[in-house]
């Protein structure tokens, strides 16, 4: 039977990719967050509530936002 490991029970490489993993999902997830409020709602494809709920998800969810959701011109500034 597995159990589960704690944070501290990984060895150090493996606590770094994670830290690591977690700060480009934070990272990309704030900038799709960032733009798509101050993007106005004819440069969008679709309701902005529905792609703030897509970029919760993992890192499929800013990176589709980027590639699918915008339209038109760039956040007026």
């Amino acid at each position: 039977m597995r159990t589960h490991r704690k944070f501290a029970d990984l060895p150090p490489a493996r606590r770094r990719a994670v830290v690591v993993a977690a700060t480009v999902q934070l990272l990309l997830a704030g900038a799709a967050w960032w733009d798509l409020a101050r993007r106005p709602e004819d440069s969008v494809n679709g309701p902005k509530r529905a792609w703030a709920a897509v970029i919760a998800i993992n890192f499929i969810g800013p990176l589709a936002y980027f590639r699918w959701g915008r339209t038109g011109p760039r956040a007026r500034r």
